[in-house]
Order: structure tokens, then C-alpha cells, then sequence
């Protein structure tokens, strides 16, 4: 149960909220669609999902979106799935994302970083002469609305021309990076038969070079769709038989032209992390991502022009979408390509203090590697500029917002920010005028019906429960590829509450209206029908220094008996002992509850994740129920298959016994 009135950790001063835009934004709305004055955030987001189509509008409005054929209403069908958004709208993604090219042509739009940790600009002009000519010979390639556009790259500048290149012809862009193996990326690219194929020769991470052709020769054979190969030289190497050059391409001084497209048109496909089958294919559009990104990044993360946005991430990663999408804003977005921690954990610090980055994003497991190698970035580095510092993919523990708030400075607005891939947005996060409490995200979103249901469907407060969203995003899919009947999505978010998104989260809605993530609902510890969220335990039991990583899977046994093993990967030197067997026991008892002590506390090499970093819980959880290893997961999706090999037989073995 969260503290009824806990002291903030961090509170924005009047100053700040006068000037964030989410101010200026309720000011005007107020004048100009009824949104209340006053009550502050509160009574903005009551009025956001209350009067949906009025604030979406408005949205479009204060934002400047560009409507080249207006639309007929803002919401036409709101039933979920299936909400029609904006019909009778055309628009272009990539018209809105270079319109700062016109004010500011001689300014960054990008500042590009490798492992030197030298930004190196990319002008707005610049960007958008690339992407003309790229667009041009796009077409001259034969590429058309709805033709789909794949790119296996790292966090380059080339990433970002191509898929605006993309956006501008109406076609669809996907991407994967470049550390993904053949058969991962097949798995992903087969199902939406690309036309065109950017690619590099290899990339550089952790100081080394990795040579990635014969991959690239695999893909080629293994696409028959594709009608052109592009090859980018990160590594120096000649352009391949029969592939375009990159320099060629973007040659001419062209100005891009926008096909104007429907709302709902295409603009990209992400993929979900695949772990228990063939990763879904999230088609999103054109429309709907304009707007929920404006919404998010221009309201919630309060950036503009002469901001600098910087998210560690990769093109595998809808994160990576997202952080293009500053450009909508007018923001310099900052573009890392290398390893999170080269030369040394600190590495991303420096690469904010170079780049004079002013939201800096991350994850909250680099944060607590941070704390636990002892790091001062506040003290060794100029980050003076940096306003927010941002973090998900899991929850950021309460040690994780103390360590910020101590050692980058008592001045700084910490966002831990969550969503998904699937909708490519935040359902709760950022709130610049918002205080911050210790373990929570500040509230949910503008616009977004964020609520937390028992299995009945009841609201919860102060309770834990699922996430669902009882009214449509535009950012939410508009289908997934390959599934004509609409079933998979239909089974994916809406087969538990009719009509009603279903996430797979549970959270605590607080009546201060923050919010708690807890961890994935589908991979929840339930022990004598009370239900408990991975997270909680991990962030007790990772800040003992003997342990590196740890996951927890809750298992229901044949006979009716639950079996609850923890395992940990232990810090180098750490030996796990009966000392330690009984200080992991003691923390997770005082810390959490002694529902949450484990059954056993078993040590392995090393702990499994998703190649998008997610630790891997629903598979593991399978195969300790003795699903064999092919059945239970998809050996692409994650980072070293052999790590699961070992649940596989410890499954077998507790099957025979």
C-alpha cells in the first residue's frame, strides 16, 4: 500500500511550471476547447479522457499539424480495436519531422556519437537534402505507398535518412539492429516482404569491430522480395555485387517531396520481443504517431528546439522510433552507436556532458549498475544541462531515484517512464509539472484512460491490479501484419476485458494519481492467491553487492503446490554460501514481506534476457513446467540460447522426480 502523503524527492519550482508547455497548453486550450483553467494537471487529464475527440484536437491545434485534406471528425468509430482516428485526413509523418529545417537550417538536428564519444552534427538542412534525394531514388527504384522499407543498422544518422526517406514515399519502415542474427531478423523481415534492404557491412561495439556481410549475403538470399540492396560502409569495405551505394543515393540536392497520406496509413512495423513464437508484426500509423508523439514528447517531456534529446537505445528497439520523433519537436536528438558502458560504465554520463544533452534517457538496469560500481557522475562530469534523466524497459527501483537524486544533483526531474512497444508510447511517466515521489511514475498520460482492474473488472485504487486502457490511443496498432481476421491482435489485448486493453502489467494506481509498476501480469508470483510482482524482489535482492542479476519465477505445480525459485548470477569473487543464502533470505523478508522469500536460491552463469535486454521470466517459467526449449521460446529472441538450457533440464529433472 502506497504512503498516503510521502515527501516528494523532487518538486518543480514556479518558474519551471510556468514555462513547460504543458502550462501553456492548458492555458490555451482552456481559452480555446473548454479544458478546465485550473486544478492543475489533475484536472487536465479528467478532461482529456473525458472529452477525448475535443483533446486530440486540440492537440493537432497548438501543435500545427498539417492537414492536407481535413478531417471529417477526430474520432469515427472509438470501439477497441478498430477506433478510426482522424478519417478523411492526409497528412505526412516526415513533412512535420523537417519542418525545423526551414528556421533553422544551419542548426543540428542530429549529433551523431560513436565509441570516441565525439558528436559529430548533422544539420537540418543537410538532413533534409539527404532525404530528398534518398526519396527521389526511392521512387526511381520503383518504391510506392505501402511498399515496405527495411533497414538492418545501427544508431546512425543513415538510419534516421532512411526511414524519413520511407515516410516521405508513403512506404513502411522496419528495422533491426545489427547485433540481431539471420534468423532473427528473418523471422521479423519475412513477414512484411521488404522491397528495399539498407544495410552495413558490420559495426563497431565494446571497442571491436564486427564484421556482419555473410549475414547480410543470408538476408539477401533469404528475401525474394527485395528489388534493391543499399550498403552503408561503417567498416570501410567495398559496396557487394549487385547493391547501391549509400553516397550515391543521397547525392542530389533535392527537395524531398511528401506524399500526403491517409491518418491511418502505415508508417512503421516494430516487433514484440518474439520469446514464445514468431514476434508480432505492430503495424502503426502515419497519423497516429504524429500526434501521440507531439502529445508525449512536446507535453510530457517538455522538449522544443534548443533541446538536446539523448536515449540510449538501438534500431531493434521502439525506442529508437521514438527518439527520431524528437525531431517533431524541433529537438537536436542525439544518436549513441556503441556499446552502453565502453570504455567504462560511466560512458553514457560523458556522452550527455558531450552533447550537451538535456533529457538523457536509459534504462533503470544501467542506472543501478551505475550506483553499484560506486559512480559520481554529478561530480565528474558537467551535466549541467541535463533537466531530466528518463528510464525504462523495468521498473526503476527506489535506490535507483535515491542514487540519481544524490549523485547527479537534488535538482533533477528523474521520469521513470512506461509503455510499450505496442502502442510505440507511455502509458504513465513524465510529467514536468509534477512532483516526483520515490518508486513512482508521476501520473498517466494526457489523453490515456489508464486504470487498474481486478479479474471482475472493477477499478482499484491504492491497490495492485492490471493495466488496462479503457479508451483508444491513436499510436495503438492499427493491425498487426499477416493476421487478416484480426485475431492475434484481438488475443493479445482484448480477450480478457471485451473492448478494453489489457497490457499485461500489473499496477498500483495511488489516489495521489501516480502510479506503480509491479512487474508483468502474465509472469506474476501468486502465492495462496496473493499476487506479487517480480520487480519488488529484484530491486531488494540487487542491492545486496554479491549479486549481479537475479530472476524470480513463481511455477504452479501438477499436485496443486507452487514452487517459487530465485536464481542469481553472482558478482565476481561472491561465492554463494550459507552467509549469503541467509542475507538474501533476511533482505527479501524485511524488504518485501516473508511471502516473498523464494523456495530456492539457485545460482547460474549468467541470466537470460531478450535481445531487446528484457529479462525473460514467461519462458523460463515454461520450462520449468517441462515445456521443451524449442516449444517454450524462440531461440532468436533472446541473447544466448545455451543460458536456457539449463531451466530446461532443472524442468526435466522436477518433471521425472
Amino acid at each position: 500500500m502506497p504512503t498516503e502523503n510521502p515527501q516528494p524527492l523532487w518538486q518543480p519550482d514556479q518558474q519551471r511550471i510556468a514555462q513547460a508547455q504543458i502550462t501553456r497548453f492548458q492555458s490555451w486550450a482552456a481559452a480555446h476547447h473548454g479544458a478546465p483553467a485550473d486544478g492543475g494537471y489533475a484536472a487536465l487529464h479528467r478532461w482529456s479522457v473525458e472529452e477525448l475527440d475535443t483533446f486530440w484536437e486540440a492537440v493537432t491545434e497548438w501543435f500545427e499539424v498539417r492537414f492536407t485534406t481535413p478531417y471529417a471528425r477526430v474520432l469515427g468509430d472509438r470501439f477497441m480495436p478498430g477506433a478510426q482516428w482522424f478519417p478523411g485526413a492526409t497528412l505526412n509523418y516526415a513533412e512535420h519531422a523537417l519542418r525545423a529545417a526551414d528556421s533553422r537550417p544551419g542548426e543540428p538536428a542530429l549529433l551523431h556519437v560513436d565509441e570516441s564519444h565525439d558528436p559529430r552534427p548533422l544539420t537540418w538542412a543537410e538532413l533534409r537534402r539527404q532525404v530528398g534525394s534518398l526519396a527521389a531514388e526511392l521512387r526511381a527504384l520503383g518504391v510506392r505507398p505501402g511498399d515496405r522499407v527495411s533497414g538492418y543498422l545501427p544508431n546512425i544518422p543513415e538510419a534516421v535518412v532512411a526511414l524519413l526517406a520511407t515516410a516521405a514515399v508513403g512506404a513502411v519502415w522496419t528495422s533491426c539492429a545489427p547485433d540481431f542474427g539471420a534468423r532473427s531478423v528473418l523471422d521479423r523481415f519475412q513477414q512484411v516482404e521488404p522491397v528495399v534492404l539498407f544495410t552495413v557491412d558490420g559495426y563497431r561495439y565494446g571497442g571491436k569491430e564486427h564484421d556482419r556481410r555473410e549475414t547480410v549475403a543470408e538476408l539477401r538470399r533469404e528475401l525474394p522480395t527485395l528489388r534493391a540492396v543499399v550498403h552503408i560502409p561503417l567498416l570501410g569495405t567495398d559496396t557487394p555485387a549487385g547493391a547501391l551505394a549509400w553516397d550515391g543515393l543521397t547525392a542530389k540536392d533535392a527537395e524531398p517531396v511528401f506524399e500526403q497520406v491517409p491518418f491511418d496509413h502505415p508508417l512503421w512495423v516494430l516487433y514484440s520481443s518474439g520469446t514464445t513464437g514468431l514476434p508480432k508484426a505492430i503495424v502503426q500509423s502515419q497519423g497516429g504517431i504524429l500526434v501521440e508523439h507531439l502529445k508525449q514528447l512536446g507535453l510530457h517531456c517538455d522538449l522544443g528546439p534548443g533541446d538536446r534529446f539523448f536515449w540510449y537505445t538501438s534500431t531493434g528497439w521502439m525506442m529508437w522510433n521514438f527518439l527520431v520523433s524528437g525531431l517533431l519537436t524541433g529537438t537536436t536528438i542525439v544518436l549513441y552507436d556503441g556499446s552502453p558502458g565502453f570504455p567504462d560504465t560511466g560512458a553514457q554520463w560523458r556522452i550527455a556532458e558531450r552533447t550537451g544533452a538535456t533529457l538523457y534517457g536509459t534504462s533503470a538496469a544501467y542506472v543501478m549498475a551505475c550506483r553499484k560500481a560506486g559512480l559520481h557522475p554529478g561530480r565528474d562530469h558537467d551535466l549541467s544541462r541535463v533537466r531530466c534523466v528518463a528510464t525504462t524497459g523495468s521498473p526503476l527501483p527506489p535506490d535507483g531515484f535515491r542514487w540519481l537524486h544524490d549523485e547527479v544533483r537534488p535538482d533533477l526531474w528523474i521520469a521513470s517512464v512506461s509503455g510499450g512497444t505496442d502502442v510505440c508510447s507511455c502509458f504513465a511517466g513524465a510529467v514536468p509539472t509534477l512532483p516526483v515521489h520515490i518508486g513512482e511514475l508521476q501520473a498517466p498520460g494526457l489523453g490515456t484512460d489508464l486504470q487498474s482492474w481486478d479479474p471482475d473488472g472493477e477499478p482499484l485504487t491504492d491497490e495492485v491490479g492490471e493495466l488496462v486502457v479503457t479508451n483508444p490511443m491513436p499510436s495503438m496498432p492499427i493491425r498487426f501484419w499477416n493476421d487478416p481476421d484480426g485475431s492475434r491482435y484481438h488475443d493479445s489485448y482484448f480477450s480478457t476485458y471485451p473492448g478494453v486493453w489489457r497490457h499485461g502489467d500489473w499496477i498500483t494506481l495511488t489516489s495521489r494519481g501516480s502510479v506503480i509498476i509491479h512487474g508483468r501480469s502474465d509472469s506474476t508470483l501468486n502465492r495462496q492467491g496473493v499476487r506479487m510482482g517480480s520487480a519488488d524482489i529484484y530491486e531488494a535482492v540487487e542491492r545486496l553487492p554479491e549479486i549481479k542479476e537475479s530472476l524470480v519465477i513463481g511455477v504452479e505445480e501438477a499436485d496443486g503446490g507452487y514452487w517459487m525459485p530465485l536464481f542469481v548470477q553472482l558478482a565476481p569473487g561472491a561465492v554463494l554460501d550459507r552467509a549469503l543464502l541467509d542475507r538474501v533470505k533476511r533482505t527479501i523478508r524485511e524488504e518485501c514481506s516473508p511471502r516473498h522469500v523464494p523456495d530456492e536460491i539457485i545460482e547460474v552463469p549468467a541470466i537470460p534476457h531478450t535481445l531487446t535486454g528484457k529479462r525473460i521470466e514467461v519462458p523460463v517459467k515454461r520450462l520449468l513446467q517441462g515445456t521443451p526449449l524449442d516449444k517454450a521460446v524462440n531461440p532468436g529472441s533472446v541473447d544466448d540460447v545455451d543460458l536456457l538450457r539449463f531451466y530446461e533440464e532443472l524442468g526435466r529433472a522436477r518433471t521425472r522426480a
